[in-house]
């Protein structure tokens, strides 16, 4: 089976970066990050106007393409745009070991992240939760368990795939990897 317009959902550390470049080569598809439009140089925020348009030019209707990322004010566009929607919902000590393990590689390494972005420790060990990703994923994880099936039966021309854990994903994919 092809799929045109993917997206991949999940809490922070499920992996949805690194799925979609395992689909781009999969299905031969244009790989838009939604962090790398959100997150501009310092870690500003744009304006949803803006944040909306950005996507939208970036996820035409018309082109093939898979994207990663929750920002519920542009679901409207990359879900309604999208013709498969990938559901991460693995375990919450999963994703979080591999958050932690993500944060502390690329903390070291000083990797780019989004328009000159780069992880920093103090927050993320900060108790602010708007600052610190691991208590954004804890957060979150419910609250995606929670809303996520009902918000997702409003696009149903959206087939979606909800993976609980890597295997169930790994053998999906090992079907398109078969030669």
């Amino acid at each position: 089976m092809s799929y045109d317009r993917i997206v991949i959902i999940g809490k922070p550390g499920a992996g949805k970066t690194t799925l979609a470049r395992q689909l781009v080569t999969s299905f031969q598809l244009k790989h838009v990050e939604l962090d790398a439009i959100h997150w501009q140089p310092n870690w500003g925020i744009p304006d949803k106007a803006d944040f909306r348009r950005w996507v939208s030019d970036a996820l035409p209707a018309n082109e093939r393409w898979v994207t990663d990322g929750n920002y519920s004010v542009t679901r409207d566009i990359v879900w309604g745009r999208a013709d498969l929607a990938i559901w991460l919902d693995f375990p919450l000590w999963l994703t979080l070991w591999r958050l932690f393990w993500r944060t502390l590689a690329r903390w070291f390494w000083q990797k780019e992240l989004w328009n000159g972005n780069r992880e920093n420790l103090t927050d993320h060990l900060s108790f602010d939760k708007d600052k610190n990703l691991f208590l954004f994923a804890i957060g979150v994880h419910s609250r995606h368990r929670e809303e996520y099936p009902a918000a997702l039966k409003e696009y149903s021309s959206l087939k979606v795939l909800r993976f609980r854990h890597p295997k169930e994903l790994d053998q999906w994919l090992a079907t398109f990897t078969k030669t």
